[in-house]
């Protein structure tokens, strides 16, 4: 069959080169569509009117598109009321060219092979586009627009692609689900501790929760000096730790346990961050890191830590006042480089919104936030820890146990998570409410000091897949570092 319109070069494409293009294939799954609407259905989860490369074969596949999703039948006779009967090329008439398409039809099995070819035709297009963007871009960038900022959006445009009109999708077979739920348990069977999940090296923790579970947002909250960011350092060091991987046949690497860590440290700087796990592991207290107030015997300890430390797969960026989309697309550049199985935001409230005016409210924007690192979840299919503030309510009330209403902006937050965990210290509040020495009060603030010394307690305010509850942690508040407590149950026994 004629090609009805010449279709023009791409602006800027090489001299002589037309962009990829099959309009046999488009005219042969446009005569499906017309004599047969099932064909339709084969495409319509991937294909699109803007896939096409003819501007007439768009306009047939849109408006046969709307009729049938209507319910109605999509043919020549139907479809030229709404083209009306004007020449589309080389003196053919819409009539005409309807009739022609079908007459040359494929059959309805063919159909999804072609729109595949439609599609990735349509695909190859745009990445010359891109390309040639990316080209004029860097030849003309205006001085506000740094390269850096660039290559960010070059990449958000090429995921763009990559996850618009993917052939997967849609319903599955139960069959199929069963297998995939047999794979979890199998992966769990091999994994520390026989979890669903990433063992985050807390067993009362992982007891609760059942490890840190794919696709799921997980948010730990807590007030200014509760240890949030303590928690989700030492997770995310057990996590890289207990790291152990096996090659794949295509050369890519396969986690069997542990994981690939990627850490935003949005308040801390990269020294900080690594200061604070070197005091963790090597049991130095990083103030005396900090000022160097270390003995020699201190210096060999944290030496031989950090060598141990050397080949653990933690992933730190410390860029602060980034934005969720900067974010998504640096979190996806890692898992593409290295591999990622646990990603996590110190903090939220210090994201921005990607598209934020002047005139949008906080509330808003955390609502972008947290949706965009939920559906950054299930994209990249690894658990999310993003750690939060709470609202100063807490500290109004006689328990100052946090519960989810404490959470600052706390309706998107609340309804976006899978998981949310508050870290509550009741020491911290204890040491400030200490009565004058020698008094009756004073012994017994004592007395109730020695209860509370060096617990926490992380309180399971949501899980959408198990039950809620305290999980009570060892502190050691001058290691920033959480440890399993030790039961009386498990003490041995002393004879």
């Amino acid at each position: 069959m004629a090609v009805v319109e010449a279709f023009p070069r791409a602006a800027g494409a090489a001299a002589g080169r037309r962009p990829p293009a099959n309009v046999e294939a488009e005219q042969a799954l446009l005569g499906a569509v017309l004599i047969n609407n099932d064909a339709f259905d084969r495409v319509s989860d991937f294909l699109r009117p803007e896939h096409f490369v003819e501007e007439v074969h768009r306009r047939i596949f849109d408006i046969a598109g709307a009729l049938i999703r209507a319910g109605k039948l999509a043919s020549p006779i139907t479809l030229r009321t709404f083209l009306g009967d004007h020449e589309v090329g080389e003196g053919v008439t819409v009539s005409a060219y309807l009739a022609r398409l079908a007459a040359g039809a494929t059959t309805v099995i063919n159909a999804h092979d072609y729109g595949r070819a439609v599609h990735d035709l349509a695909v190859r297009r745009k990445l010359i586009e891109i390309g040639e963007d990316v080209v004029n871009v860097a030849y003309d960038a205006p001085v506000d627009y740094p390269p850096r900022e660039q290559i960010e959006e070059a990449e958000k445009r090429l995921y763009q692609i990559a996850d618009g009109g993917r052939y997967g999708g849609g319903f599955l077979r139960f069959g199929e689900a069963l297998k995939a739920s047999l794979d979890m348990a199998a992966r769990a069977y091999e994994r520390d501790g026989h979890l669903s999940g990433l063992a985050t090296g807390l067993a009362d923790l992982d007891r609760k929760t059942g490890g840190l579970q794919a696709s799921d947002l997980i948010i730990v909250a807590g007030r200014p000096g509760m240890g949030k960011t303590a928690l989700a350092t030492n997770i995310a060091f057990n996590v890289a730790r207990s790291f152990l991987g096996v090659a794949r046949a295509d050369g890519s690497t396969q986690t069997v346990n542990g994981g690939v860590v990627g850490f935003f440290s949005l308040e801390m700087s990269a020294e900080q961050l690594a200061t604070r796990i070197v005091a963790e592991q090597s049991g130095v207290a990083s103030h005396k890191i900090r000022r160097g107030a270390i003995s020699e015997s201190e210096f060999h300890t944290m030496s031989r830590a950090v060598q141990e430390m050397q080949a653990v797969p933690l992933f730190i960026d410390p860029s602060g006042a980034i934005s969720i989309a900067q974010l998504a697309t640096r979190a996806r550049r890692l898992k593409r480089q290295r591999g990622l199985d646990l990603l996590v935001v110190d903090y939220l409230q210090l994201l921005s919104g990607s598209g934020v005016k002047k005139n949008d409210n906080r509330v808003q924007e955390i609502t972008e936030i947290t949706m965009g690192l939920k559906a950054l979840a299930k994209e990249l299919n690894v658990p999310v820890l993003g750690l939060s503030q709470l609202s100063r309510a807490v500290e109004q009330r006689e328990d100052k146990r946090p519960q989810l209403s404490d959470l600052r902006e706390s309706g998107s937050i609340e309804q976006d998570a899978d998981v949310v965990l508050f870290v509550f210290r009741e020491e911290y509040y204890h040491r400030n409410r200490e009565p004058r020495a020698g008094t009756p009060e004073h012994v017994e603030w004592m007395v109730e000091g020695e209860k509370v010394f060096g617990k926490a307690e992380v309180i399971i305010g949501k899980q959408r897949h198990g039950p809620t509850g305290t999980v009570e942690l060892h502190f050691d508040a001058e290691l920033t570092r959480f440890g399993n407590l030790a039961h009386a149950e498990m003490m041995p026994e002393v004879r």
